[in-house]
């Protein structure tokens, strides 16, 4: 007898996906699409193009699930690919060629490092310090503090050492004590 579907694991679920289970596909998504969603916006600055990530991601998981072998966590699974395909969007964005007139008919809607330093909430003010780390220390700190990766799973979803991903962290702390020290905040997370 098996688990009823909302108490099967998502390794479960990816098994059935491999057989072809569109039930199994749609369970995944509610679990996961929310966690993908959040992490493409964060990386992209998009939210349209977030959401279209997203639904990409779950096309490749139907196409990916009968090779998937389980040396990771689903979810992990799942943000590698969403990573990969922000990336590859984000490239092809750069790509596309704007004229003057509609580049400048985009409003700036990015808060300065001074207007984010200035918000009253530490985590609001947190959140922006984040965002203007490099993004190799950005990702890093989003992965581990925003979606609970361990530095493994960190690691195999940027496909770096884990060594990397350490020094990353040491020198993406390093520098948001420093702004938050800066800003007048007590140094640690909110």
């Amino acid at each position: 007898m098996s688990a009823a579907p909302s108490q099967q694991s998502d390794l479960e679920l990816v098994g059935r996906v491999a057989k072809g289970d569109r039930t199994a596909v749609r369970l995944l998504f509610m679990r996961h699409h929310a966690r993908i969603y959040r992490f493409v916006a964060r990386q992209t600055g998009s939210e349209s193009m977030a959401d279209d990530i997203a639904n990409e991601v779950f096309l490749e998981l139907w196409k990916q699930a009968p090779g998937f072998e389980g040396r990771s966590q689903v979810s992990t699974w799942l943000l590698g690919i969403a990573r990969f395909k922000a990336l590859s969007h984000l490239r092809k964005r750069k790509e596309e060629w704007i004229d003057d007139a509609d580049a400048a008919a985009v409003p700036d809607t990015a808060d300065t490092p001074e207007v984010a330093v200035m918000k009253d909430n530490k985590a609001g003010a947190l959140r922006g310090m984040v965002d203007a780390l490099p993004e190799e220390q950005r990702s890093v700190i989003d992965l581990a503090y925003y979606h609970a990766k361990s530095v493994t799973e960190i690691a195999e979803i940027l496909t770096i050492p884990v060594a990397t991903v350490k020094t990353r962290m040491f020198y993406a702390r390093k520098k948001l004590g420093e702004a938050l020290q800066a800003a007048g905040f007590e140094r640690g997370w909110p």
